[in-house]
């Protein structure tokens, strides 16, 4: 009897797994913390962050000019880029789970389109609805995410009732592109705005503080919960809706459950960040390969491997070129795309075989 090869061995022991990767985000978070114009070393901030979990900790050694810059610049910031992550990381593996394709996530679906046709129109017209404030941009985007996959699925089925994935895919492209049509009409009458929505499409935590934390982290909390509390389901209609509904899920409504709960996600994720790519689409698929497909440990795996992965976008996003910053989306495509082209050329060449 042939052994199982160490790899595999290591990708079905779950514990690995989560080490593994819950690692990987503390690396990435010491990393993305420490590292700047101005370094700080890796103890100095283990100790400031230590020391405002447990105030105990003795802050004697450590420069206050080093505490400033961690606690006000860079922890809200690696933060908030870490939430982003895990929100798009965990929203694209649902959708892929859901459609059944790798291809899938917020952005070929034009769920992030429609998030961000909502957050300009939000800059545009400086709206704020009444008793909800600082709250209004991520619920304009989160509406706008979820009439956008409506209208896309009851596209998709108007023009073949089977709603084949490819169809649904292609649906999403088109509307994706017309929004991005309006978006930059838009553009193009803004007068004072401009510099400021300009710098929020291209995508970035820079600067965001802690309010945009608080801003994101309850429809993280909902959308994740809503997804994780699925993931049997999931594992279910990943083998096709027909199965999944022998298999006694109530496919319809686990459905719009998924997709409302991506809506939130990639909504919320977009109105504090501005438009990241490629996120939901290769860190879904490269925690897939390397951990498997069962949705019960995908999910929360994408989570972390998410996090940790923007962090690190980040940080080579102002520090490539420093002091100029880039625009945090251009890493991640810089990074993704290369990644997801050897991913299916690879999936290709093991299907051709």
């Amino acid at each position: 009897m042939r052994k199982p090869s160490i790899l595999k061995y290591l990708a079905n022991n779950r514990s690995f797994a989560y080490g593994i990767s819950t690692l990987f985000l503390l690396l990435s978070l010491l990393l993305g913390i420490s590292i700047g114009t101005v370094q700080v070393p890796f103890m100095s901030t283990i100790l400031i962050v230590g020391h405002e979990i447990l105030p105990i900790i003795n802050m004697n050694s450590v420069d206050p000019m080093h505490t400033n810059i961690v606690l006000n610049v860079r922890l809200p910031r690696v933060i908030l880029a870490s939430l982003v992550g895990a929100a798009l990381a965990i929203a694209g593996a649902a959708f892929q789970g859901l459609l059944r394709n790798p291809l899938a996530d917020p952005y070929t679906l034009g769920v992030s389109s429609g998030a961000s046709v909502g957050a300009v129109i939000t800059l545009f017209f400086q709206l704020s609805i009444p008793f909800v404030g600082s709250f209004t941009l991520p619920l304009m985007s989160i509406l706008f995410s979820f009439v956008t996959i409506f209208i896309v699925l009851n596209f998709a089925r108007k023009i073949e009732k089977s709603m084949r994935v490819e169809t649904i895919i292609l649906t999403g492209i088109i509307f994706s592109s017309f929004l991005s049509a309006i978006i930059s009409l838009m553009i193009a009458l803004t007068g004072d705005e401009l510099r400021q929505i300009i710098g929020w499409l291209l995508g970035s935590v820079s600067m965001r503080g802690w309010v945009y934390i608080k801003i994101i982290m309850p429809f993280l909390l909902i959308g994740s919960a809503i997804l994780l509390f699925n993931a049997k389901e999931l594992n279910a209609m990943s083998f096709g809706e027909e199965k999944a509904h022998h298999l006694g899920v109530n496919v319809h409504r686990r459905k719009m459950l998924v997709l409302t709960a991506g809506s939130i996600l990639t909504g919320s994720a977009v109105a504090v960040s501005g438009t990241i790519a490629f996120v939901g689409l290769v860190i879904p698929h490269l925690t897939r390969l390397l951990w498997g497909p069962n949705h019960i440990h995908l999910l929360p795996l994408s989570i972390l491997t998410g996090s940790g992965f923007l962090v690190l976008a980040d940080l080579v996003a102002r520090t490539i070129i420093s002091p100029t910053e880039l625009p945090i989306g251009v890493i991640t495509a810089l990074i993704g795309a290369p990644i997801f082209a050897l991913i299916l050329m690879k999936s290709r060449s093991e299907r051709s075989d």
